[in-house]
């Protein structure tokens, strides 16, 4: 029995559709090709709108957006054709309009702004990330970076603080803390990676989920000596690291205090009232392979604090860091009078004014 026109054309429509939906639910399609197809209508439509359209409604200046939204959104082959209609547009508005509205001021701010959406769009081609993702993704790395530096919680008795600070007002810097508590051990680590700024801070961002690993996995003594280990197998020239670690025992108060070439961590004594630096020294990370470091040993009695820190907080161009950390003592006698934890937001107000190095400091005080 054949089929009706009707049934016909009904069939016909459902296959077209059938195909249409299946094209749309290609991904490649719906991230390049529909966005390439709107950005393409839209250049076309100012075009016709500027010609034909209310005059002021549609400046050929406006033609920039779809330059802009092709440079984040597509690859370089769909935002080469999307550039050549664009300019296939303009030079057909200025034929048709007078060359007034698409003068040579015009086209160089185009054109300067195509040659940069193109650049930006063969980066973000090989990175494999379109759009805003990159963006993103640096967003949530720094995140998880300022999360690992923050201490976790401490049993009744114990208190803790840590502040960070990148050079220059940057979302990322070379200086970081990774910390961690199994029962009434609490194990923290205040990391200074060579360098400033995004450089710095591309490599804190490998070596802390790494460093936060091996703090967690390796026992206490050994800390210092795995990251070396680990900076020697895969850092291939790229820079020293400092490091300085404090395990403490948080039932006695007990602590040992191991350092890799960094700045001495400094210990409050409520009886007398005083900072006084530690006796912790050691070759600085990643440069020798199996270095031994060797801790001392404390104890925070009640009211005690002890404080680790980088050296951009002490670190001051023509002195010597012994200058630097009398400098930090001083501060630190006045600040403790405000308490350990607004005493510690001073601190790193006061000596990280007019530098422009990353700072990281953490204090831990027994109530």
């Amino acid at each position: 029995m054949n089929a009706t026109p009707t049934a016909r054309l009904l069939r016909r429509a459902r296959s077209l559709w059938q195909r249409a939906a299946a094209l749309l639910r290609r991904k490649v399609l719906f991230r390049y090709r529909l966005v390439l197809i709107t950005l393409v209508l839209l250049a076309v439509g100012i075009g016709v709108g500027a010609v034909w359209g209310p005059p002021g409604w549609f400046p050929p200046s406006s033609v920039i957006v779809t330059v802009v939204a092709g440079g984040l959104l597509l690859k370089r082959k769909s935002l080469a054709f999307l550039l050549a209609v664009d300019a296939a547009v303009l030079l057909f508005t200025a034929f048709r309009l007078d060359f007034g509205q698409v003068g040579p001021g015009l086209l160089v701010t185009i054109g300067v702004t195509a040659v940069v959406a193109y650049l930006l769009s063969g980066v973000r081609e090989r990175l494999g990330v379109q759009g805003l993702s990159g963006e993103r993704m640096l967003l949530e790395l720094r995140d998880r970076l300022r999360s690992q530096g923050e201490l976790p919680d401490l049993p009744p008795g114990w208190s803790g603080t840590s502040v960070l600070r990148q050079a220059g007002g940057s979302s990322f810097g070379g200086d970081f803390v990774v910390s961690m508590r199994q029962d009434d051990r609490l194990e923290v680590a205040v990391v200074d990676v060579s360098g400033k700024g995004m450089d710095a801070g591309t490599r804190a961002l490998l070596l802390s989920g790494a460093f936060r690993g091996l703090i967690a996995a390796v026992p206490s003594g050994e800390f210092l000596s795995r990251c070396n280990d680990h900076l020697i197998r895969t850092s291939l020239g790229e820079g020293f690291v400092t490091a300085v670690h404090l395990s403490l025992d948080l039932e006695t108060g007990d602590y040992i205090l191991a350092s890799a070439g960094h700045p001495p961590a400094v210990q409050y004594e409520s009886a007398t009232g005083k900072w006084t630096p530690t006796d912790a020294r050691g070759m600085v990370l990643g440069v020798l392979p199996d270095t031994a470091y060797t801790p001392v040993k404390g104890r925070l009695r009640r009211g005690d604090a002890i404080m680790l820190y980088t050296d951009g907080l002490i670190e001051t161009p023509g002195e010597d860091l012994d200058s630097g950390v009398d400098h930090l003592l001083q501060e630190a006698e006045g600040a403790s009078a405000k308490g350990f934890e607004q005493g510690a937001v001073a601190i790193v107000d006061s000596l990280s004014k007019g530098k422009n190095d990353d700072t990281a400091l953490v204090v831990i005080w027994r109530d």
